[in-house]
């Protein structure tokens, strides 16, 4: 029992000098047979703490321990006295200081086992002094005591240890302990323990849990630690936190200790910037998580392996010239211990292209024209299909309109705007859209046979502009052709002079490049139409021919001089374009050509050995429609006259005594020379001839 009570009492002694930070070398002192193992150093300790004092010690055969007495006087007292008791074994002495009572008590209660060490509690600067030991019993019978020279010198300092605090791995939401042990080998008197933290912000505060105020646990019978626990539920408030474990000793000592909290957790990842931007403007986005310890972020683009960013805690990801291609979703990685996680967000780049105008532009009548306007943009563009002086809406749609037009006609010719919007701005784009139509022979189309003069009249439409062919001229070398061209119509009227002409019909042939007609106009002494006309319409038309036989009989008359007056006329004016001029010549082409016509363009040809012939006639005050059935429509309007002029010049040296020979004839668009009664002029009705 002795053995383990001082092997007790030498780890006791040694946790105390740990703690005091004091040494001790234990030696044997004896007198007259009486031994005292007893330190000769001085011990160190703090106040509020305890410190022990081990011994032990031997008497003589013939002497028997009863009680241990322990004094304390100051050093230089050669003996300390019954007023410097601090502690007697026999409860029944009363001599004790009254400021020891409670604080000191043996290590080992049986005095037999010849342990005298004790334990003093609760430690005051005050009890800084020299220590000594006196052994009481019985020698032969008497009661007697010896008293031992060496002393034990206590040096009690201020309080310097601290506790020790002890953090487990704290994690967000679970419960955490954490351990306070008071410093030194406790006294009796129990300690108290606060618990305090410190937030950022600098306000201290009480934690909030379950605390088992101390907890004892034993060394021996008469040593002890104080130990505090609290448990609480760790929050990520605590984290980066100071926590203060503080002791307060009885005798009014405090030591504490502060220590940082780091709290395990994650938050939530946000995602701060804008995400929608115009194009060349600088994209700015910022992932980040509150986290411990730092998660590592990562930015990339949904579909690509390429890392744009990556960082710690936070990663900022910037484009400095954003375009339409860094449109799309971004993810944010984060990596937080062994988890993963992820948030994504759409990135939107304003932009807008030109508009694009896709189809054919060109189509045939009856077909379908297919127009389609598209804009690459975002947001998409409202788009809105227009025709020129037009204010209807002919379709609208958003990022691509389609104009689709069901069998189209000549009316829908014209310039098509495709108007875009997009947010604030406003684009035009157009197109010309052409309509062309098959060639067609209109009503009012004939022939009239008088004499021996052969008169047809054919009226063709169409865009392009059709060609009129008379496949009657093959056979002839003796005619005219007058060809005038209004919009898109073509009024050909050919005069041949024929004596016998056995057939009924006389074939016209009309031919635009998208198709050709063929039509047999009926000969007779009326005008012959697919609708017969009016009668007096009728009247009107053979009045016509009768003119231009009377014409072709005069013409070659006066040729020569009209055609001199003509050119005189041309030059002096300087106004070419405001003569038409109907020209028949044995090298002229069957058929016109129909290149390069113009409204109210007249042509003339003819064929044959026959002197040429000349008509000037004055087209200035036809009214020309732009449309179609304009074009179509036949409408009365004032008569145009041709003047025909007769000139009969007398050849000098004629000695037959012939009235002379027939000369060029020529119409003109002048005023009306001054003639001779005999030479009355002829006119002919152009409105009936070009049939408008």
């Amino acid at each position: 029992m002795f053995v383990l009570i001082w092997s007790a009492l030498f780890v006791s002694v040694k946790g105390s000098i740990a703690d005091t930070g004091a040494s001790a070398l234990v030696q044997k002192h004896c007198d007259r047979g009486y031994c005292l193992n007893l330190t000769e150093q001085e011990l160190t300790a703090e106040a509020g703490l305890c410190v022990v004092i081990p011994c032990s010690f031997t008497t003589a055969d013939e002497f028997t321990p009863k009680h241990t007495v322990w004094y304390k006087c100051e050093a230089s007292q050669t003996r300390c006295g019954d007023g410097d008791i601090i502690f007697h074994s026999n409860k029944k002495n009363k001599k004790a200081k009254s400021g020891f009572k409670g604080r000191v008590s043996r290590l080992e209660p049986d005095v037999s086992q010849k342990n005298c060490s004790i334990i003093i509690n609760d430690l005051k600067e005050s009890d800084s002094g020299s220590y000594q030991l006196r052994v009481t019993g019985v020698l032969n019978g008497k009661h007697d005591g010896f008293t031992f020279i060496p002393r034990v010198n206590i040096s009690v300092k201020g309080l310097n240890l601290k506790p020790t605090v002890m953090i487990p791995t704290l994690t967000e939401g679970q419960q955490a302990t954490l351990t306070c042990t008071a410093p030194g080998l406790g006294s009796r008197s129990v300690p108290k323990t606060t618990w305090t933290w410190r937030g950022a912000g600098g306000t201290e505060s009480y934690i909030m849990g379950n605390s088992t105020d101390f907890k004892t646990e034993n060394l021996t019978a008469f040593t002890q630690r104080h130990i505090s626990t609290l448990t609480f539920n760790a929050s990520s408030e605590h984290h980066n936190t100071s926590i203060t474990c503080k002791i307060n000793f009885t005798c009014g000592k405090t030591t504490q200790e502060t220590l940082t909290v780091n709290v395990n957790y994650k938050k939530e990842i946000t995602i701060s910037g804008i995400t929608t931007v115009k194009e060349g403007d600088v994209l700015n986005l910022t992932c980040s998580i509150k986290s411990f310890p730092p998660s590592v972020i990562v930015w990339y683009k949904f579909g690509s392996d390429t890392n744009l960013h990556n960082d710690n805690g936070s990663a900022t990801l910037v484009i400095p010239n954003a375009t339409a291609e860094h449109s799309g979703q971004h993810i944010c990685a984060v990596t937080y211990m062994n988890n993963s996680l992820k948030k994504d967000i759409n990135i939107t780049v304003i932009y807008n292209r030109d508009a694009q105008i896709i189809g054919n532009t060109t189509v045939k009548e009856g077909d379908v024209l297919n127009l389609t306007c598209s804009v690459e943009s975002f947001p998409p563009s409202v788009i809105v299909w227009s025709k020129l002086s037009s204010d209807t809406k002919l379709h609208n749609d958003t990022g691509s309109a389609t104009l689709v037009v069901h069998n189209v006609t000549s009316e829908h010719s014209g310039q098509y705007i495709c108007t875009v919007k997009h947010l604030d701005t406003t684009l035009t784009s157009h197109v010309n859209v052409t309509v062309t139509w098959h060639t067609k022979i209109q009503n009012g189309s004939g022939c009239v046979l008088q004499s021996e003069g052969l008169t047809c009249v054919c009226i063709s439409e169409g865009f392009p502009l059709p060609t009129i062919k008379w496949p009657l001229l093959n056979q002839h070398t003796e005619y005219s052709v007058i060809t005038t061209v209004l919009n898109h119509t073509v009024n050909s009227t050919v005069s041949v002079t024929v004596k016998n002409h056995g057939n009924s019909t006389v074939e016209c042939v009309s031919n635009n490049g998208n198709g050709e007609e063929r039509e047999n106009l009926l000969i007779n002494n009326n005008l012959s139409k697919k609708d017969e006309p009016s009668s007096g319409l009728r009247w009107q038309f053979l009045e016509i021919i009768i003119a231009f036989l009377i014409g072709a009989v005069l013409s070659s008359g006066v040729c020569f001089l009209a055609k001199k007056c003509y050119r005189t006329e041309m030059t002096s004016s300087g106004h070419l374009n405001d003569t038409f001029v109907m020209l028949t010549c044995p090298d002229d082409p069957l058929i016109y050509d129909g290149q390069a016509l113009q409204n109210n363009q007249t042509v003339n040809s003819n064929r044959g050995t026959n002197e040429v012939k000349y008509a000037t006639i004055d087209f200035s005050r036809l009214k020309t429609n732009s449309s179609r059935k304009a074009a179509r429509t036949r409408e009365s309007t004032k008569t145009e006259y041709a003047e025909i002029k007769k000139v009969i010049k007398k050849e000098q040296e004629d000695d037959d005594g012939e009235e002379g020979k027939m000369l060029e004839g020529e119409m003109k668009h002048c005023e009306p020379e001054k003639k001779k009664e005999e030479d009355e002029p002829v006119y002919s009705t152009v409105n009936d001839i070009i049939d408008i």
